[in-house]
């Protein structure tokens, strides 16, 4: 092994020892959910925006906050109402008077001038206002009037929606739902982790949490994450996974064609092989496996595949499909070498 290999060997090291000194500031205050922690930090690692899905009470919101923290990194939260408009995201333009009474327009921030941006029960507000994050996930800035203002670096959305009460809720538009790298599922506790949470809840005690990360360590673990290889033969399997979720495509199995409206796009992809890069980092590996594509491939595919009705009529859904996908899509052959 060269002595680059090395170098970068130890750095992954370095890098995945932090991840766990993260992880274990996390679960001073959160209890459980190690899947939901791990993809969280695969998408701050990645540059990439995540949907938190989950019933009231599981601590979606406590957890952002405490990753914020971790962070020493800035944190702002909008709760999405119905009367929620664009500018109060974004921000918006006051008439200012100095002492000599001349007026000019003065710009001021909205909440989406932060490093992370929590956006609560996103699913709230009508899809006027959902807009406004678009340009900000998309292109890190924000446009009001005729000028453009960068957003700081890093910059994640976090969204949070409730999958049970649909009343007086404003579906995510697919343009906007394919922006999040992740769909991450927040689940109920064990039996012996919601008695701990109970037992930790009725203490009193707030346990003090230590910042582990600034901003621009932030910004130079991605860096690090990027770098790390994607061969051909990764490439060749997640491009042959993205293209089954699609019914007219011809290698998508009878399961999708039957069941399936839409597939996922060329950014599915894209996901999929970021989030390997971090899981492969985050464990101290510089390459990525066809075990990492796999343990992202719910996450990145359950809101890119659309389910037909005689899908949700069988109780078919989307993570149901995925799973049928990565037993059947078989992983390319490595050609044999010949002298």
């Amino acid at each position: 092994m060269s002595g680059k290999s090395r170098n970068l060997g130890d750095v992954l090291q370095e890098f995945s020892s932090h991840r766990k000194l993260v992880e274990d500031e996390l679960h001073k205050v959160i209890i459980g959910q190690h899947d939901v922690i791990e993809q969280l930090l695969a998408a701050v690692f990645t540059r990439g925006h995540c949907l938190l899905e989950g019933v009231p009470g599981l601590a979606k919101t406590l957890m952002v906050s405490t990753l914020a923290r971790i962070m020493d990194v800035t944190f702002k939260r909008i709760q999405f109402t119905p009367d929620l408009m664009p500018s109060d995201i974004t921000g918006t333009h006051v008439l200012d008077e100095d002492d000599s009474g001349k007026r000019s327009f003065r710009f001021v921030e909205g909440p989406v001038f932060t490093n992370i941006l929590l956006a609560d029960e996103i699913n709230r507000t009508p899809p006027k206002t959902q807009s406004a994050l678009l340009q900000a996930m998309q292109e890190r800035e924000v446009t009001v009037g005729r000028e453009t203002w960068e957003l700081p670096n890093p910059f994640f959305t976090i969204a949070t929606q409730n999958p049970i009460e649909q009343e007086g809720t404003y579906p995510l538009p697919e343009a906007q739902l394919d922006r999040f790298m992740f769909n991450i599922n927040v689940g109920y506790p064990t039996s012996a982790e919601e008695e701990q949470i109970l037992t930790a809840s009725s203490s009193g005690e707030v346990p003090e949490i230590r910042k582990i990360l600034s901003g621009k360590a932030i910004i130079n673990l991605q860096k690090l994450v990027h770098s790390v290889v994607v061969t051909e033969y990764i490439v060749k399997y997640v491009a042959s996974l993205v293209r089954a979720t699609r019914p007219a495509d011809a290698s998508a199995p009878e399961m999708v064609r039957e069941m399936v409206d839409w597939g996922a796009g060329p950014r599915a992809g894209q996901f999929l092989i970021s989030g390997g890069k971090a899981i492969a980092a985050m464990d101290g590996r510089f390459t990525v496996s066809v075990e990492d594509i796999r343990k992202v491939s719910i996450p990145v595919l359950r809101h890119r595949i659309s389910t037909n009705f005689q899908a949700q009529a069988n109780g078919i859904t989307s993570e149901k499909i995925i799973e049928h996908l990565i037993e059947k899509i078989p992983e390319p052959q490595i050609p044999k070498f010949t002298k």
